[in-house]
């Protein structure tokens, strides 16, 4: 055998022994995405609701980078060797497969060829259409709390280094006071803006309304002026204790309780901000009042009466009830979970497709577990068709329409833009068909 042959069979020797794990893990790796596919097929995870990543086949290389130890909601897999998205539905914008992919192959998008999402017009910087209005967090597309705090961060820093700051007008009016909003406040404080902060309700803006006990994804945070939180996820009452201490040590004051009304820009280029308590007049506008603060409506006779509401935030307040959730999403699951739990309550469901689709697999162990030992009762295929003071009456599949005893209704079918709001205030909506 010559010296050149020894060479190159040891070679590829060497190289087998080299790539023989890597090879071995890859095969792990798409058994376990064709077994999580079924799954997802199964769970009706395949159709995403809002922002999700999609995979550029033609740069995609197939390291694997962008999933282990990458994403917590498990969203990809590796099939023929590439990277491959097993459920949509289950992306919560974190964006970390996307960053780490050492090719560019990933890329985040908000809504499908077929399912359009509506989405304010923003750039890189978050500023609209408007210049000098700006949107961050859930109304712009980013729901997850890190990534909400992050981009208030990120948005502050960039008009700190623009602003001229006077003093006869504010650098800055913030209007919200959840993840994004506290954010923004946080960094405007330590920047040393002058600045004011609006909230219609209470500081933590819509995530007070989450049911008690509920965990909360975040991340890992560092905050100005406080010091590095290092939780990844978190109950719902220890993240708004939480927050409170952050506004206490870094000595922020939030304006409560009161309702932006309109913006408008006046004819030397400031904007005035009108809530309904007072006028503000400002260089620059954060918008971060989210989504979940304007609920989808039934749209049905009825839906006016006080006992119909769109959160829960006290379980135990409703006790020996018959109760009607409506809805199929972690929300509707999750206060319908919560309600079976109450002395005496009889918890009916109503969601419009045969399946829950797009809930965590958490919540779908449980209500499996609560439906079989019939804690809460589900009416598939379902529409409400009119609600009486002592009845609701549901629509079948088949037309046929049917009251049920009720005492309570609870909607949990989503949220919708502020449309009208933030088109008077001249900023523009995109219909996302699958792009960013």
């Amino acid at each position: 055998m010559s010296t050149d042959l020894a060479i190159a069979i040891l070679g590829l020797l060497l190289a087998s022994v080299a790539i023989a794990p890597f090879v071995v893990r890859m095969r792990r790796m798409e058994k376990r995405t064709l077994e999580a596919d079924r799954r997802a097929h199964d769970y009706g995870l395949k159709e995403p609701a809002t922002l999700h990543p999609v995979i550029n086949p033609e740069v995609c290389i197939g390291t694997g980078n962008c999933i282990k130890d990458v994403c917590p909601e498990n969203v990809l897999g590796i099939r023929d060797g590439q990277a491959y998205v097993i459920t949509p539905a289950s992306c919560i914008g974190h964006g970390l497969c996307e960053r780490a992919c050492p090719v560019e192959a990933i890329s985040l998008v908000f809504g499908t060829e077929k399912r359009g999402v509506d989405i304010p017009r923003i750039d890189q910087n978050f500023e609209t259409n408007v210049p000098g209005i700006f949107i961050i967090g859930e109304l712009g597309g980013m729901g997850l709390i890190g990534n909400a705090f992050e981009q208030g961060r990120q948005c502050v820093d960039g008009i700190s280094k623009t602003l001229t700051s006077r003093r006869d007008i504010l650098d800055a009016v913030v209007v919200g006071c959840g993840p994004a909003g506290l954010s923004a406040s946080i960094t405007a404080t330590h920047n040393k803006l002058n600045f004011a902060t609006i909230e219609k309700e209470d500081i933590g803006g819509t995530v007070r309304y989450f049911p008690r006990k509920k965990l909360v994804m975040t991340k890992p945070l560092k905050i100005p002026g406080y010091g590095k939180v290092n939780h990844k996820t978190i109950v719902k009452e220890d993240l708004e204790s939480l927050w409170e201490d952050i506004v206490h040590r870094v000595g922020l004051e939030v304006a409560t309780q009161e309702t932006v009304i309109s913006i408008t820009r006046s004819e030397n280029g400031h904007f005035l901000v009108q809530s309904d308590q007072k006028r503000y007049i400002t260089q620059t506008v954060i918008l971060a009042i989210g989504r979940r603060g304007v609920p989808r409506k039934l749209e049905v006779p009825g839906e006016d009466d006080s006992k119909v509401a769109y959160s829960l935030r006290e379980p135990e307040a409703f006790q020996d009830s018959d109760i009607l959730v409506v809805g199929g999403g972690d929300s509707a699951v999750e206060a319908a979970l919560a309600l079976s739990q109450q002395n005496g309550n009889r918890v009916t469901v109503s969601y419009r497709r045969d399946a829950f689709s797009r809930i965590k697999p958490m919540n779908r162990e449980r209500i499996n577990k609560a439906i079989e030992d019939r804690h809460i009762h589900v009416r598939w295929g379902t529409t409400v068709e009119r609600i009486d003071r002592d009845a609701v009456h549901i629509r079948q599949t088949d037309s046929v329409v049917t009251p049920i005893k009720n005492d309570n209704v609870f909607v949990f079918i989503g949220g919708v833009l502020p449309t009208k709001f933030l088109s008077d205030c001249g900023i523009a909506i995109d219909t996302k068909f699958g792009t960013a």
